[in-house]
């Protein structure tokens, strides 16, 4: 890894995994029968196709978030020039839970960016300041466009905090232009059946798109800054070579599994993040044998146009200068962004 590329700290009371992870069966997302039978998207190699090299992988931190709920800090460390227009990512759990043992967040803020929330396994409750919100589970991304202001909270629904299970997701923050940072807020219910799925031609690779475009293929989600989402599993030994946009960054992180990254073989590994330089296409490849329970390779694709403004980030609000987030923190100490609604 390169030094200018990233910086890993983990101080400030992250240990080193606190995660408990439960392999016993692939993830559940969205799959099919026969992925031979989705539309496939053709491998763009060409002298006209650069291949995107890649640039250095880092390694996730572990530690707890919301009330308790163990996350792996995916861009911790990243210099920022690199995830544009991309903020924060936590990998939620893979966790088994207890009875009793569920956590999730209390109500909080937010300001100038959206909240991507995708449930791979499990169950989350969303409620907001809005009206939006309601159960996301097993495929399901819940998009909130926190714009000016809005309150929200996510916590495990009554019957899996009494039962337990199995919990694993994903909350990404995208920011906003300084354009629009105060828009009115929103929310997307995506459900897993809107998704768009297409597989490779020999069908080892099964890609779910939440948002954006691979190829001609276009993802249900409707985004302010461009960006492209993919959910990808690869079949023990399986590669893939898709299209990526030449404006847009490119970024890999691994769910689970392992394998390698870009035409140069790099090793990936569960928690690992790769970052790509530029060109047109993309190379993943899992494993051939791998080692632990899940003989698949699941690997978290995103791009996006860099905004390339000032990004000043503290807490739950993410807008250009200080002085914007304290301003948001005294719109929220005066009840400007919403009241919790009544149960």
């Amino acid at each position: 890894m390169s030094s200018d590329l990233v910086e890993l700290d983990h101080t400030n009371g992250w240990i080193e995994d606190p995660l408990v992870a439960v392999r016993s069966k692939s993830m559940p997302a969205v799959t099919v029968d026969d992925v031979l039978t989705l539309p496939k998207v053709a491998d763009p190699r060409g002298p006209d196709i650069a291949p995107r090299p890649v640039l250095g992988v880092a390694t996730a931190p572990s530690g707890f978030e919301g009330e308790g709920f163990p996350v792996r800090r995916a861009f911790a460390g990243v210099d920022q020039r690199y995830l544009d227009p991309f903020i924060h990512m936590d990998q939620m759990g893979e966790v088994n839970y207890a009875p009793g043992e569920a956590k999730g967040t209390s109500w909080h803020p937010h300001r100038g960016f959206e909240t991507v929330t995708y449930i791979i396994d499990g169950t989350f409750a969303h409620r907001d300041s809005i009206d939006g919100g309601g159960l996301i589970s097993d495929g399901d991304t819940q998009w909130m466009t926190a714009g000016s202001g809005i309150l929200h909270i996510e916590a495990p629904p009554e019957e899996l905090v009494v039962s337990g299970g199995l919990f694993h997701g994903i909350q990404l923050w995208v920011n906003l232009p300084r354009v629009d940072k105060m828009i009115e807020p929103a929310y997307q219910d995506i459900g897993r059946d809107s998704i768009t799925l297409v597989s490779t031609p020999d069908g080892g690779a099964l890609l779910r798109i939440i948002a954006g475009r691979v190829a001609e293929h276009v993802g249900p989600g409707s985004t302010r800054s461009p960006i492209t989402m993919v959910h990808a599993t690869l079949a023990a030994g399986a590669s893939m070579t898709i299209p990526w946009d030449p404006t847009c960054n490119a970024l890999a992180y691994v769910l689970a599994g392992q394998g390698t990254v870009g035409t140069e073989g790099h090793p990936v590994q569960t928690g690992e993040l790769a970052v790509f330089g530029d060109g047109g296409s993309i190379t993943v490849t899992a494993a051939s044998r791998p080692e632990g329970p899940s003989s698949d390779l699941d690997i978290l694709l995103l791009g996006g146009q860099p905004i390339r403004e000032p990004v000043f980030a503290y807490g739950p609000f993410v807008m250009n200068t200080r002085a914007e987030v304290a301003q948001a923190f005294e719109d929220f100490q005066a009840g400007r962004m919403g009241r919790i609604p009544d149960e």
